[in-house]
């Protein structure tokens, strides 16, 4: 199943994509897609809808984040090998664990827009988890089961901000529009296996980046189980999970976005994303 929200900021719907390739309304059976929402009871409740009963959601609407807000925006640095190395650094030997406000989710499609000041945004496909269920202190041969399901992230950086502008990476990766999300969430049933799911991001229609999960550092099991132990996840908490090589920064010369840029993006089995760059 692939559950969506469409609509203008601030006013999405949920939606479900259905199997003939409409877009489904299923706002009078769900208010929306929240923290609050978040659950298995809600898939099955969505399962046992009659979605060819619901109005169909006009062609050329915008599609927002797939979840309404979101609790904790988790990312998790460094965690491909060929990506440490293009920045210079070690393999580390435990996950890198960062921060993204909340407030920079934004639509897949939504314009990516450069912070007053900035020299060095960046791009970042990633993988990115939604849970389903409270994590605490969840074993790793148990932690997948408490995936609501997958989608897709634009980690947006702002590479002076997150490298030399002293302390947390935090405030080089939640400029607003810094985290578009979408176009769905694909719930676990769809996908066979979360290590071996290909990644690819162009910029102007260049290639940047190409990989594929199966070349992560730490698993998507060892991450939920690993940040369970430090914090409680959430229903709705979002934990995007590091990105293959081909950043901007990793280039030789070094490449940042600029405005009139397009950015396209995707991850196999879980849709595409399609971003202009622009001013703030």
């Amino acid at each position: 199943m692939k559950l969506l929200r469409f609509g203008s900021v601030g006013s999405e719907k949920p939606a479900v994509l259905h199997d003939d390739g409409t877009i489904r309304d299923v706002s009078s059976v769900i208010r929306d897609y929240t923290p609050e929402t978040i659950s298995p009871t809600l898939l099955k409740l969505l399962r046992d809808t009659d979605l060819s009963a619901l109005p169909v959601v006009p062609e050329g609407v915008r599609i927002g984040a797939p979840v309404a807000r979101t609790g904790h925006f988790i990312a998790i640095g460094l965690n491909y090998a060929d990506h440490a190395a293009e920045t210079g650094s070690p393999i580390p030997s435990e996950p890198i664990v960062f921060s993204k406000a909340p407030s920079c989710l934004s639509g897949p499609n939504d314009d990516v827009m450069l912070p007053k000041g900035s020299e060095k945004t960046d791009w970042e496909v990633e993988l990115a988890v939604v849970i389903g269920e409270r994590c605490d202190c969840v074993p790793e041969d148990k932690a997948l089961s408490k995936v609501f399901g997958y989608t897709v992230c634009n980690d947006v950086s702002e590479r002076d901000w997150q490298m030399k502008r002293s302390g947390q990476w935090i405030k080089g990766k939640s400029a607003p529009t810094f985290g578009p999300l979408g176009p769905w969430i694909v719930t676990p049933d769809e996908i066979r296996d979360v290590q071996d799911l290909d990644m690819f991001l162009d910029v102007n229609g260049e290639r940047m980046q190409t990989g594929n999960t199966k070349t992560m550092i730490f698993s998507v099991a060892h991450l939920i189980s690993y940040l369970s132990q430090f914090m409680v996840l959430e229903p709705g908490d979002i934990i995007t999970t590091g990105t293959p090589p081909g950043v901007g920064m990793g280039r030789n010369p070094q490449v940042f976005l600029k405005p009139g840029d397009e950015i396209r993006l995707g991850i196999a089995g879980l849709g595409e994303q399609k971003q202009k760059v622009i001013t703030r």
